[in-house]
């Protein structure tokens, strides 16, 4: 790209030497509204751009009913940790925990339920909103593609299809996500290999490069 930009330079000088002033600024104006027209105002950024956000606390409260597998209250409550991870949540303030659960420890739930609060990053869109979200409160975002998966691929992936079309049913509204592309062939008591998956982007915060290793 530096190559091409040498290229351009030295034809808009010669461009510029040879046409009037009041013709070229005219030239750039027609090419500044078709590239503006071209890329609409409110267009998302594409991954990898910055994108100035901010934390928002979120409520969860997931309760979980499968026919094909079956979770422990204390399993669900890791998973779902697990699951909020992978979406943005902030894991210095994210905090689920069980509840409603008769069983004993360890044992399978009928209906294991999770609860919580946790952060995630929403975008910020205008000054105005840079300003009342505080001094200091404004973090440096992007847009990260994710493939949300349960350990491995494989039976154990399988298995968990019921849990996957519930997180995106009833977790992924809580986030802040786009471009989600679910797709799922779940049959209950079955298992159907590669039949389930849900991809999306997420807002993350960008790191430090020198924090970084």
């Amino acid at each position: 790209m530096k190559d091409s930009g040498r290229r351009f330079s030295g034809r808009r000088a010669l461009l510029a030497a040879l046409v009037p002033a009041g013709f070229l600024l005219a030239a750039v104006a027609v090419l500044a509204a078709a590239r503006a027209a071209a890329q609409p105002n409110g267009a998302p950024p594409a991954p990898g751009t910055a994108q100035p956000a901010h934390w928002v606390q979120k409520k969860i409260n997931f309760g979980y009913l499968g026919f094909t597998t079956h979770y422990s209250c204390e399993g669900l409550t890791d998973k779902v940790r697990e699951i909020l991870l992978e979406l943005g949540a902030r894991k210095s303030t994210l905090n689920v925990h069980e509840f409603g659960c008769t069983v004993r420890l360890g044992a399978p739930a009928p209906f294991p339920s999770v609860a919580g609060t946790f952060e995630v990053l929403e975008p910020l869109t205008s000054q105005s909103e840079a300003g009342s979200a505080g001094s200091g409160a404004v973090v440096a975002a992007h847009w990260q593609p994710v493939n949300v998966r349960f350990d491995h691929a494989g039976l154990d992936m399988d298995g968990q299809c019921e849990l996957l079309e519930q997180v995106k049913s009833h977790i992924v509204p809580l986030v802040t996500a786009r471009n989600v592309q679910f797709k799922s062939t779940c049959v209950p008591y079955e298992l159907t290999p590669g039949g389930t998956s849900l991809r999306l982007e997420v807002l993350v915060p960008d790191v430090n490069p020198a924090r970084r290793g």
